[in-house]
């Protein structure tokens, strides 16, 4: 009897005990009415930053995977070279002529202006290290980059982002077709060669048409080709590596990122809400590029 009741009293001791350890009644209202108020400013937070982490994240993934399926064979078929062909002959031929006007003004300001001012200040030998540092390492791949982007990228971005919305890209992914491989790798790859090609003719023509005009203005009494070794002489050879692989980048991620936007739509998106956010992405992805190269370079 006696060894019972201690038992129901050390039973008694331990809930008491249990009791007095948990948070009395208002305390534990006031804590959910804080975590009540605390929960939906936090949500709207993590929503926000994983929205905006998404795309980088699947960028990272998807230009990983471009690089990877296009050194395989067997992922360039017929179709694929032909949207590839479709794509190249587009960015290349629709940006030419944005690209020769551009690089006129270019040279007509930039050149023309950095020879007549070295040329006045007597420091006319560092007129090719200043044309190579300003115009060729840095204005170049940033105006290329938008004509990119407005000529071209706009444009993929639109055929792909109707795909997706009108249901199109589903069917393809119900007949067993990869929307990877057909649209994005081929574009991607077509944006990289395009890129490449319109910077090269972006520089050679930028510089170009300013010593015409500096030599019509006689600033400057060397020929063409010696104008031309002085710039090239200033480049250093991390430069000869740098500015192509600029250019190229911008390339890459102007069509990665035009694709990927055009793809990851959400139920209430259109073209209108699509096409800005794919030219404000295109936009950070090239300033993105040129420093980074500048930061470390």
């Amino acid at each position: 009897m006696s060894e019972r009741v201690g038992s129901e009293g050390a039973g008694n001791d331990g809930a008491g005990s249990i009791r007095a350890g948990a948070p009395p009644g208002p305390w534990r209202a006031r804590l959910a009415a804080l975590s009540g108020r605390v929960r939906p400013p936090l949500a709207a937070i993590g929503r926000l930053t994983r929205h905006q982490v998404r795309f980088a994240l699947v960028l990272v993934g998807a230009g990983w995977g471009v690089l990877r399926e296009t050194l395989r064979p067997y992922t360039w078929r017929r179709t694929v070279r032909q949207e590839f062909r479709l794509c190249l002959r587009q960015v290349v031929g629709g940006g030419f002529l944005s690209v020769l006007v551009t690089a006129t003004l270019a040279g007509l300001t930039v050149v023309s202006q950095a020879a007549y001012w070295l040329g006045f200040a007597g420091m006319a030998q560092m007129t090719g290290s200043i044309l190579v540092s300003v115009l060729v390492r840095e204005i170049a791949p940033v105006l290329v980059g938008v004509i990119l982007l407005g000529r071209s990228g706009m444009l993929s971005l639109t055929e792909i982002g109707m795909l997706t919305l009108g249901g199109q890209i589903r069917a393809m992914e119900a007949q067993g077709l990869d929307p990877f491989l057909l649209l994005v790798l081929p574009r991607t790859f077509a944006f990289t060669v395009g890129g490449f090609t319109l910077g090269i003719i972006f520089a050679t023509v930028s510089l170009l048409m300013g010593f015409i005009v500096t030599h019509t203005a006689g600033v400057i009494s060397t020929s063409v080709w010696t104008f031309f070794s002085n710039v090239l002489r200033a480049m250093s050879a991390w430069d000869f590596l740098i500015i192509p692989l600029k250019f190229v980048l911008v390339g890459y991620c102007i069509g990665l990122g035009s694709c990927l936007t055009g793809l990851l739509v959400d139920r209430d998106d259109t073209i209108a809400t699509l096409m800005p956010r794919g030219f404000a992405r295109g936009i950070l992805l090239v300033l993105g590029v040129n420093i980074v190269f500048s930061l470390g370079f």
